[in-house]
């Protein structure tokens, strides 16, 4: 069966990038916003390159054991199973850390000689070393303007990858993501934009997050299959973005003046 490519729009020449840091075996760091197209741009890559794509959401109660790997009773036999980041050093998949800076600090120590020119994995329950397959890739991504303040990545980590920047896409870039994702009318999508933009813009509001352009894209997908505009800006982009009875106010009446 031949998978069909997700769609991405190259904006910064990241294409080129992963792949010379797939053929020079570096480690790759995308920074940036929720919903900016990181994960879509790893799984763009994978399929690119032909490679198997293996993807862990990294957060506070994953721990080392759940990547490398653990005994496990089979039978009436005590059997090693290995963890997603073992097989994927092993099979010379492609590693993909989400949100890296919420994993557990034991997570990274683990990588660390994944990262250097060992590329190796030390499995202690084994007293096992396993050296990465040449096709083995890592690549981490996390959003610096959620984790300041709350949780950054150490330098001696994030000196162990190339990195690469990622943001909203300018409007006109932006409108073409729609419509390609979603078949949504090029005047729509221009409109969808435009609310975006000036959301991101009201610094004022004090949001955690702002818009992001998969929010944009779930509202564009609710219009094309005939929810009324207001409604689907509103429950697609407003009402994920905060919980203050005020702002979300503000936010719908600015919709309203602007769809």
């Amino acid at each position: 069966m031949v998978l069909t490519a997700p769609y991405y729009k190259e904006t910064h020449k990241e294409v080129d990038v992963f792949r010379q840091a797939f053929q020079n075996k570096l480690p790759l760091l995308l920074k940036g916003p929720t919903g900016t197209g990181k994960s879509r741009f790893v799984e763009y890559m994978a399929h690119e390159l032909g490679k198997r794509i293996i993807t862990i959401s990294c957060h506070e109660e994953t721990s080392s054991t759940d990547l490398i790997g653990r005994f496990i009773i089979k039978r009436s036999e005590t059997v090693w199973l290995d963890g997603p980041l073992t097989r994927a050093v092993k099979e010379g998949a492609l590693l993909y850390l989400d949100e890296v800076a919420e994993a557990r600090p034991d997570i990274i120590v683990a990588i660390h000689s994944l990262t250097d020119h060992r590329r190796e994995l030390f499995i202690d329950k084994l007293d096992e070393t396993i050296k990465a397959h040449e096709d083995f890739m890592l690549v981490a991504s996390f959003n610096p303007g959620y984790q300041r303040g709350f949780k950054e990545l150490k330098p001696s980590t994030r000196q162990r990858f190339i990195a690469l920047s990622f943001d909203y896409p300018d409007p006109k870039t932006e409108a073409e993501i729609l419509v390609n994702e979603t078949g949504i009318e090029a005047e729509t999508a221009k409109k969808l934009v435009a609310i975006g933009q000036k959301i991101r813009n009201l610094t004022e509001l004090g949001l955690a997050e702002t818009v992001s352009t998969r929010l944009l894209v779930d509202a564009a997908k609710l219009i094309h299959s005939g929810l009324p505009k207001r409604l689907s800006i509103n429950v697609a982009v407003v009402e994920p973005l905060t919980d203050d009875v005020q702002t979300t106010q503000a936010l719908k009446d600015l919709v309203g003046l602007m769809i």
